[in-house]
């Protein structure tokens, strides 16, 4: 194959720890197909989804090989058949999630929950690579100051808080709202988010120095819960033995139970993911006896993506960057997620050549 038909790529070929990470340095690139572009890629950021994927997934196919990474901005390079925009040239960042289109819930404007649906760095090639194809529909042009780093850093954090924190939680001015584990993406995201409609915040997170950075982007309390055992305790004293209106749960079995015993009467926990384990204990009585509601939050629609990117683009969001690392240390990035020794995005960038 030619040099423009190959590119650089991180492709699993096989399930397990970071060793399974290979960089491939002559890849076949995607070639778009009616309805698609190619899509030079600028930077993608990490999830705890291409750790889930590289690992495996229990209950869900994960195909092989796959190349992860579902955070994507880069400049759109080509176009499939019956494509003319977004223009060539244009630099875009992408919704990695994209649904059959003719099932009951596409046809709802609810991709997310399709049956058959698609995701960028799980069920197709995503952005851990100099290039990636995608619908043209999936791209959202960005304005051309705004950084590649910064736009990686936004789709799957902000779309999963945004749905979480107006969509699902319905987070109201002077709602007092917990964020679980403030140094991860969605944490950060969620706490911008509940300040931006007037909500009081308090955020926990595992070490002072995450805590810090929380209080500087917003946060009104701040709880360690790795020194203070009985945080959930804390919390109702914070609230004056009230309890929280909202907690915004991403943790799973490690938190769920003091999560739930921190609501209020009428709270609303909203569970979005499950990354210290997903076999948790409820105390069904205080469900019924201060009628709490569960609520399961999973992924966004394109609308919600674009609001929310939207209002980053406005600067009434800010992306926060812990590193940014090239496409050869992707085995150390993603182990810092791993150990938990981040505080805000890990960016990868590919270094795409010049040439298209």
């Amino acid at each position: 194959m030619s040099q423009r038909q190959i590119m650089r790529a991180v492709v699993i070929h096989r399930h397990g720890g970071p060793e399974v990470l290979k960089l491939e340095a002559s890849w076949p690139r995607p070639v778009p197909g009616p309805g698609e572009i190619l899509v030079k890629v600028g930077a993608c950021g990490l999830n705890y989804l291409d750790i889930f994927a590289r690992n495996g997934m229990p209950g869900e196919e994960v195909p092989l090989p796959l190349i992860t990474g579902g955070d994507i901005s880069g400049t759109v390079v080509a176009h499939g058949q019956n494509v003319t925009s977004p223009a060539l040239g244009t630099p875009v960042v992408l919704d990695p999630n994209w649904g059959c289109g003719a099932c009951e819930y596409c046809h709802d404007g609810l991709q997310l929950s399709c049956l058959s649906g698609h995701m960028l760095g799980e069920r197709d090639d995503g952005g851990l690579a100099e290039f990636v194809k995608c619908p043209a529909t999936q791209a959202i042009p960005m304005p051309p100051e705004y950084k590649f780093e910064e736009a990686a850093a936004l789709p799957i954090t902000f779309g999963t808080a945004y749905r979480m924190v107006i969509t699902r939680g319905q987070v109201r001015p002077d709602d007092v709202v917990v964020i679980l584990g403030a140094g991860g993406g969605v944490g950060i995201a969620a706490l911008q988010l509940a300040k931006l409609v007037g909500a009081r915040v308090i955020d926990t997170a595992s070490t002072e120095k995450k805590l810090e950075c929380a209080r500087k982007l917003g946060a009104d309390y701040l709880v360690n819960y790795v020194t203070d055992k009985e945080w959930d305790q804390t919390i109702r004293k914070i609230t004056a033995k009230r309890g929280a209106d909202v907690v915004i749960e991403s943790v799973g079995a490690a938190s769920w139970e003091k999560s739930i015993r921190c609501l209020g009467k009428g709270g609303r926990l909203v569970t979005c993911g499950a990354t210290s384990g997903p076999m948790a204990t409820t105390d069904i009585r205080y469900v019924f006896r201060r009628e709490l509601n569960i609520i399961g939050s999973d992924g966004w629609t394109h609308n919600e993506l674009r609001r929310v990117i939207g209002l980053a683009f406005q600067r009434k969001l800010a992306p926060v960057i812990h590193s940014v690392l090239p496409l050869e240390k992707i085995a150390e990035a993603e182990q810092l997620l791993e150990d938990r020794a981040v505080f805000g995005k890990v960016i990868i960038t590919p270094g795409a050549p010049d040439a298209a």
